[in-house]
């Protein structure tokens, strides 16, 4: 069975961490990956792709508007963008673009954002995000996926890659219980029951 209990759960690494190493892997397989950040690749964790993938790491400085605007003109060349920044930025700063550059024209970016929810804690609620999920959902066309652990961000940092059309992927700030084992598969649009609910 490859789905954990809770009495073995380990604690892993943050969702943001995982995406950011499952984005250099994707960069090895696929030369059309290019990132992009908002001055904030550090914590966003792309560093690790700017490092090895300099020529294919745009950053964009504290302009999350105009990050999501180039991550739509990336797209349209038939690049691969992950566009990332802290939700409360990504998705706020550049809803605007969101919705007129990439949700209506279908454009193939991908929005990550990072300190999701309430997760970033002591930095305060300026930088909290717990609106991004409702207004990535009110985006037409908008694929939005929150992983828990950094077994699912890493088969689902692939799975964004794959699919035809724009992606919203959700990451926390903290480290995270290892829910899923190595070898759960994955689905864009599936649910997995972890456990039956009692009756």
């Amino acid at each position: 069975m490859p789905v954990r209990t809770k009495y073995e759960l380990k604690l892993g690494v943050a969702t943001r961490e995982a995406f950011g190493r499952a984005l250099v892997e994707l960069g090895r397989e696929n030369k059309d990956v290019v990132a992009c950040d908002a001055d904030l690749s550090k914590s966003t964790m792309t560093s690790y792709f700017g490092k090895e993938f300099p020529d294919r790491f745009f950053e964009c400085g504290i302009a999350e508007a105009n990050m999501i605007g180039i991550a739509g003109g990336l797209a349209d060349a038939g690049k691969i963008p992950f566009a990332s920044s802290f939700s409360c930025f990504a998705i706020n700063k550049g809803f605007e673009q969101l919705r007129v550059a990439i949700a209506y024209p279908n454009t193939n970016a991908k929005i990550v954002g990072t300190h999701s929810g309430i997760s970033i804690g002591e930095d305060g609620p300026s930088q909290m995000s717990i609106e991004d999920i409702g207004l990535a959902c009110s985006l037409p066309g908008f694929v939005v996926i929150s992983p828990s652990d950094e077994v699912e961000m890493a088969a689902l940092v692939k799975a964004a890659a794959a699919h035809q059309g724009p992606v919203f992927l959700r990451a926390g700030r903290p480290k995270v219980p290892v829910i899923y084992g190595k070898d759960q598969k994955f689905e864009i649009g599936k649910s997995i029951e972890l456990r039956t609910a009692p009756t």
